[in-house]
Parts: structure tokens; sequence; C-alpha cells
């Protein structure tokens, strides 16, 4: 809670006052000798007490601990970066932060096809002993979440609150989840709410935790540009994942494969650009414990087969199907409905639908 203060300073204090105890009971002309910025030797004895009471009393739950810098436990990949955390809120199991990561990250309005390849990079990637990273966030931040325990898997969402809440509410139950098969992690004491300018200023722990960040679907602008940013700077592989020139939330994957992302088309792409010595002791991967697709009985007619084509793989509306396939309107709306309930199809945002990729096995 003291301005200024990361675990690089904490860890120059240690070194030279010998324990947090002495640290606190230090003269200010002591701690701006072991490099401390003034504002925070300021604020060291002035301590907000009511939120130091909330942050105790959230600890006394089971599963909520506190791993600060000093902890063996604290990940030894998060303390090598710049403005390092000085200490970190875990709900669930805090040694899941110690394991190797990969992040996942992306639009909060994505595609479908888009959170199917979130969720589907996910789910195989575990099988690999990978953890994956993300931020709790609707969209591809969820997707990956479910793929990765839906694997079998682990998987830590940081989040940019306190975490006696959860932002989205709509992720609470996503949230329990990732406790009991992994861990939630912030900076923010219990009781901080959702700000904006948490969001960005936690990419930096998604990315610090992780041994690379793998982005998919992203506009132009967005946070998880930020995230691949700081990867890079981190020292981090960046992984983009390409879509459709027509998708808007799709260039921001361009930009960084541009930039020098890796462009990849599948979880063993991913798999290659990282170290390969940290697979050798790897189980071999679990199969796919999702259940088959919906029954299909039969085959598309040709008529189905054509539409469905006509809709490549990004958002389209009915008026495009029906300049592109001739189709009357009313024919279009019917096989769109018959393609919806195959689960060959899916309504998007503004009327229009997607295809779904087909399930790799």
């Amino acid at each position: 809670m003291s301005p200024g203060l990361d675990a690089a300073c904490v860890v120059e204090l240690l070194a030279r006052l010998g324990s947090l105890e002495a640290c606190l009971e230090a003269s200010p002309a002591d701690l701006e000798a072991a490099g401390l910025p003034a504002r925070t030797v300021g604020g060291l004895p002035r301590p907000r007490w009511s939120a130091v009471a909330a942050g105790l009393k959230w600890l006394e739950q089971q599963g909520h601990e506190l791993v600060p810098v000093s902890d063996p436990r604290y990940p030894v990949a998060l303390r090598a970066i710049p403005g390092a955390p000085v200490a970190l809120f875990v709900r669930g199991d805090p040694q899941t932060l110690s394991l190797p990561q990969l992040a996942i990250v992306g639009s909060r309005r994505p595609t479908p096809a888009g959170r199917e390849a979130a969720f589907d990079f996910a789910l195989r990637l575990v099988s690999h002993g990978l953890v994956i990273t993300s931020g709790l966030a609707a969209g591809i931040d969820a997707a990956a979440h479910r793929g990765a325990l839906t694997g079998g898997g682990r998987t830590v969402a940081v989040c940019g609150t306190g975490l006696d809440q959860v932002y989205p509410a709509v992720n609470a139950g996503l949230a329990a989840d990732i406790a009991a098969r992994g861990a939630l992690v912030s900076e923010f004491p219990p009781g901080t709410p959702p700000r904006r300018a948490h969001f960005p200023r936690r990419n930096r722990l998604i990315s610090g935790l992780a041994l690379g960040v793998l982005v998919v679907e992203a506009a132009f602008r967005s946070g998880s540009l930020i995230t691949a940013r700081l990867a890079a700077e981190q020292g981090r592989e960046v992984f983009a994942v390409p879509g459709s020139i027509h998708n808007p939330i799709a260039r921001g994957c361009h930009r960084l494969i541009r930039d020098g992302a890796r462009l990849v088309e599948s979880p063993e792409e991913v798999l290659e650009g990282l170290q390969p010595d940290l697979f050798r002791c790897v189980p071999q991967p679990r199969p796919d414990p999702r259940p088959a697709g919906p029954a299909n009985s039969g085959t598309l007619d040709r008529d189905c087969k054509i539409l469905l084509n006509a809709c490549g793989f990004g958002p389209v509306d009915p008026d495009s199907l029906v300049a592109r396939t001739g189709f009357p309107p009313s024919t279009v709306a019917s096989m769109l409905l018959m393609l919806e309930l195959r689960g060959e199809v899916e309504s998007c945002p503004g009327g229009k639908f997607c295809r779904l990729p087909a399930r790799r096995r």
C-alpha cells in the first residue's frame, strides 16, 4: 500500500537491513540510503490501517494467502521483471504460480471461431504440462481458462481487483473453479474495486508469470497488445493466431505478426517456439475429454454446403450470403437456422453469423 514500493526495493532493503521488521523500524535516512523513493519513505509510517485490517481478515479464510517477495513460493520469473509487486494475494494454490505457464489473451468480444481457438489451444496445451494464465475477462480469457479446466489442467487468473470480488461478476463460478484447480492472484489488496488503470497494470503480471504469450483475436488498439509488448520487453515469446483480413478484431494479431510475433495455427507450433527441454519429462498428452459434438443425422446437402462455404470464417450477414450464393433470402434464413441447430454456425452480434470450426481430435 506504499507508493513506489516494489519487489526490487524490498529485496535491496532486506539485503541491507536483514528483516521486514527492521525495514519498518528503520529511520527515513536509512530507507533513503537504501534507495527508496522519498514519497515511499514518507508513506511507510502512515499505512491505511482500515485497509490493512480488511486484508488481514480476508487472509483468515481458508485458501487465502499472501506471498511476499521474501517467500520461496514467490515465482522467480515474476520477481525478475521491472516493477514486480512486493507481495501477491492468492486464492488457491500458490505453488501453481511457479509452474511453467503460457498466457492466452485476446478480445472481450471474440467471434465464435476465436473463442473456440482459445479454448482448444488451452485444452491441448495443458496436456503437455503447461499452466494456462489469463486475466479472467469475458471472451478469450474466459475461454482459455475453461479450456484448461476442461482439459484437466491448471490455470491462473491474474485479477485487476482485490480478490474479495470477481470482475466481471458473471465469471464468479469460473473463478471458484480456477481457485480449486489453480490460483487467482492479484497485487491489489482486498477491497480494491475494478478501476480502468488497474487492468493495463495487471497485464505485466500475466506476461511476467509466463514463458510466452499467445494472442487470439485482438483489435488494433487493445489491452492484449499491451500484454504482448510487455512480454517482448520481458524476453518472453510472443505468438499470434492469424484471422480473416475482414475481421476487425484480427488486426491486432496481424500487427503483432508484422512486428515479429510467431504466427501459429496449432498448439504444436506454440510448443516448438517454447524451450524444448521444458517438455522432456512431461507425460504424454491426455486424450481430448470433451464430448463429441452434436450428432448430425446424415451429411449436408449440396445447397447447405454452398451456403456454409460462403460463410467463410468471419462474421457475415444474411444479405451478404444472398449475394454470394444467389439463393433467395427465405432459403438462406431457413438454411442458417438448420445449420445453427446442427452446430455448424452460430449467431453473432449485429445479426451476423459465424462458421464454427471443426474440433481437432
